[in-house]
């Protein structure tokens, strides 16, 4: 690819420092997808420029009509607050003509209501747990033909926000008290879903019309205490220290009988294609014990740091880091018929 000029969208709080020397891995753990990304483009040839974005969409335009980049490579996941208004970002960057990485906005918002979505993907025959939603404001009622064990999670955030040990309940009480958490806590309606026992499975997928499934990835839990569940919680993705405690590793999802791969492959691109989610993102599962996958959530942009799950599985299929980011370039600048 030929060297060019990227304009990095991101959180303020998220922009990494110039000098990186001396800081500790704890400390950069909250901005090294940014880092990552800005330094492996400086790298690879291009001119980067990283600004943090919260409240105000003037940045962006001013350094669209004045710095002219080729190309923007999205890295908010949230605008003014909330995860719902990053779609409107990307609307911002299609009014303004100008390419961007990651998913469009129609497939952002098909994706980010998991109610919608899954909505969606049953009318598609993709199995879904059951579930129920819970508008703020409103009394917690338990619909019948929803059974115990729930989890109860946000109904639009991501990044498993509000999601711990206790988003699992047993019975009516403790549902009302987890809904009541979620609207009182993250501050958004919340959605209960039938608990689906079995393994975490994430699938990343690159590509707009045309798909490339990444192999299968796994979370596992190798050191849980007594009583608690394999649920990927706030804490077991963002705190390094409690993934050393419970033994979390990620790694490729080993054992699968060739039939259960290629039924969740195939979901993957039906799912793509139905929520018509483009660039690259995440798809996850849970596998029961008969090799039943239930769609749990999509992943529109997600995490890309060299350690995550995303980039390791695009390595384990012989795609380096810089390979990959150049890749989620180029599916920007195609989508806006635009040459590499």
């Amino acid at each position: 690819m030929k060297p060019m000029r990227i304009l990095g969208l991101a959180h303020p709080d998220l922009i990494p420092p110039e000098n990186v020397e001396g800081v500790s891995e704890k400390e950069s753990y909250i901005w090294k997808t940014e880092y990552d990304v800005s330094s492996t483009l400086r790298e690879a040839g291009h001119e980067v420029k990283l600004i943090g974005v919260q409240t105000e969409l003037t940045p962006i335009r001013d350094e669209v009509e004045n710095w002219k980049p080729d190309v923007v490579f999205n890295l908010l996941e949230e605008f003014h607050y909330e995860s719902l208004y990053a779609q409107n970002v990307v609307s911002l960057l299609e009014l303004l003509r100008v390419p961007y990485t990651g998913c469009n906005p129609r497939g952002m918002m098909l994706a980010r209501g998991k109610d919608l979505s899954k909505k969606l993907l049953k009318y598609h025959r993709i199995p879904v747990p059951a579930f129920a939603v819970f508008p703020m404001g409103r009394k917690v009622f338990r619909p019948r033909r929803l059974p115990f064990p729930l989890i109860v999670k946000s109904l639009s955030e991501d990044a498993s926000r509000g999601i711990s040990q206790s988003s699992v309940v047993e019975n009516d009480e403790k549902l009302e008290e987890r809904v009541a958490f979620i609207h009182e806590r993250v501050r958004t309606p919340a959605i209960a879903e039938e608990y689906i026992e079995g393994r975490e499975l994430y699938v990343g997928v690159l590509g707009n019309d045309r798909l490339q499934v990444l192999p299968i990835w796994e979370l596992e839990f190798s050191k849980l205490a007594d009583g608690m569940r394999p649920i990927a919680t706030e804490q077991a993705k963002h705190n390094p220290d409690y993934q050393e405690k419970r033994g979390i590793i990620q790694g490729p999802a080993l054992n699968l009988p060739p039939i259960v791969e290629s039924r969740i492959r195939t979901f993957v691109k039906r799912i793509c294609h139905t929520l018509e989610l483009d660039g690259y993102c995440r798809i996850d599962f849970r596998l029961t014990a008969d090799g039943t996958p239930y769609f749990i959530e999509a992943n529109p942009n997600p995490e890309i740091a060299h350690t995550e799950e995303f980039a390791q599985s695009a390595l384990y299929d012989g795609i380096q880091y810089s390979e990959l980011l150049n890749r989620i370039v180029g599916l920007g600048l195609r989508r806006s018929g635009l040459p590499e």
